[in-house]
């Protein structure tokens, strides 16, 4: 076991290296090596001499004086590097086979493939960013939004290691006085209660302050269902067509054209899944194909966040209508009248029906911003910090302690009972920032990096 462990240790600081981009037809690809061979690798397989850290440097990749590609090399000597290592970065044409050759040539010179995320592990093992700084890194990579990208910037500059070390620094104060006063109640005092109450008031007040955005931050991160739902052609998948502006789902005049369910996801401020679903209908003669197909619409009203409920205007509410809507008017909705650019305005409708024209693409946007609206109650301005579910966990069981300790200073518990709620409290936010961390929740983290990052 001993011996297991001490092979990981070494691995650790092995010189390592990956694509850093797509795999592809590009203008540029970018192989990155970071550990203490990088220089040494860099000086064997370029034409460059000395690499000067800080300087671009233009040369030549070779594999036995065989020229392979024409780069450009940015070196990096540690601690100033993204890794906290000695790093190179060598960018060249984005070919697929142009970057895996210089790829096998670094490796073949004393490098191994990185894991998932081990650049960014290293950075952190290296403490040149913290596990939430790291974690945001992930975040603004696979950001399916342009504004969740910018929540996730803002954590990578710190924004939220700054909130925990403010909580922190009031907790630790509090507990340091309290153990101060247990060793040397002579010379110090133990702190009065009334001080304590305020400092856990406070510190939880500024926890829940940052949970507040909980469900914001997992709304932006995770999205929505939208379903589209109605009768046979309505307008279900001209919809979903017109607000992917792409004609991705077939759209014809005959009567149950879509038999499954096609899905696709939008920006509209946040990740909305748009779901095109078949039109619900009872008709002895629909073939087992498309009844398969209303049973998986029925489904996917079941399990969307939202449902977009469409009736033909030109012909008006029919009782089939009716009937759909009575089984989704329980669930969050919108009302969608369609083709108003040939109904007649005497027609039955509902009074609070949102009108649009797929054809003539009128009430879209106004449609896109009541989605957002019906979803969203609140604003992206207003939110300070993005959390996830680890962070969440993190702040509820810190919050509980500090309950504890509260609830232990209203009723005069003896200070050292409550100093180890205080502590827990501490690790609780330690384990946020990474301080206190396991090797098991750190590679968790790590694995659902992307290779290369």
């Amino acid at each position: 076991m001993i011996y297991n462990l001490a092979m990981n240790i070494t691995e650790e600081f092995d010189t390592i290296t990956a694509i850093s981009t797509p795999l592809g037809t590009g203008g540029v690809g970018v192989i990155r090596i970071s550990g203490s061979k990088s220089f040494d690798i860099a000086n064997n397989i370029t034409t460059c001499n000395n690499l000067p850290p800080g300087k671009i440097c233009h040369g030549w990749i070779t594999d036995k004086s065989k020229k392979i590609d024409e780069v450009i090399i940015l070196p990096f000597k540690a601690p100033n590097s993204y890794t906290g290592e000695d790093v190179i970065e060598i960018q060249c044409h984005g070919g697929l086979h142009v970057v895996k050759n210089i790829l096998d040539i670094v490796i073949k010179n004393g490098a191994r493939i990185a894991q998932r995320g081990e650049f960014t592990k290293r950075a952190f093992l290296n403490k040149r960013i913290d596990l939430s700084q790291a974690e945001a890194v992930d975040d603004l990579i696979h950001s399916k939004t342009s504004e969740f990208a910018i929540q996730s910037a803002k954590n990578l500059s710190g924004v939220l290691a700054q909130k925990i070390n403010e909580i922190k620094k009031d907790i630790f104060e509090a507990a340091s006085k309290i153990v101060a006063g247990i060793d040397f109640p002579e010379d110090v005092a133990e702190p009065d209660y009334p001080y304590l109450i305020q400092i856990f008031e406070k510190s939880i007040n500024e926890i829940d302050k940052v949970l507040a955005n909980a469900k914001s931050s997992d709304i932006l991160r995770q999205g929505i269902k939208v379903t589209i739902a109605g009768r046979p052609n309505v307008g279900k998948s001209s919809l979903f067509n017109a607000l992917l502006n792409l004609n991705r789902a077939i759209v014809t005049e005959i009567a149950g054209t879509t038999r499954d369910i096609i899905s696709e996801t939008i920006d509209l401020g946040l990740p909305v899944t748009l779901i095109d679903t078949a039109g619900i209908r009872k008709n002895e003669n629909i073939d087992k194909v498309e009844e398969i197909g209303i049973e998986y619409s029925k489904q996917s009203v079941r399990d969307s966040d939202l449902i977009l409920f469409m009736y033909d205007a030109s012909e008006g509410l029919t009782n089939q209508d009716k009937e759909i809507y009575g089984i989704i008017k329980d669930k969050k909705h919108i009302i969608i009248a369609n083709k108003i650019d040939i109904a007649d305005k005497s027609r039955a409708g509902f009074d609070n029906d949102l009108k649009i024209s797929t054809l003539t693409k009128d009430g879209l946007e106004e449609l896109k911003e009541k989605i957002k609206n019906t979803v969203l109650d609140f604003s992206t301005d207003d939110i300070e910090f993005v959390t996830n579910q680890r962070q969440q966990t993190c702040l509820i069981r810190c919050r509980e302690a500090l309950g504890r300790a509260l609830y232990g200073a209203k009723n005069y518990q003896l200070q050292d009972m409550i100093y180890i709620d205080l502590k827990s409290s501490l690790l609780c936010l330690d384990e946020i920032t990474g301080e206190v961390i396991n090797d098991e929740i750190l590679n968790n983290i790590f694995d659902h990096f992307c290779i290369g990052k």
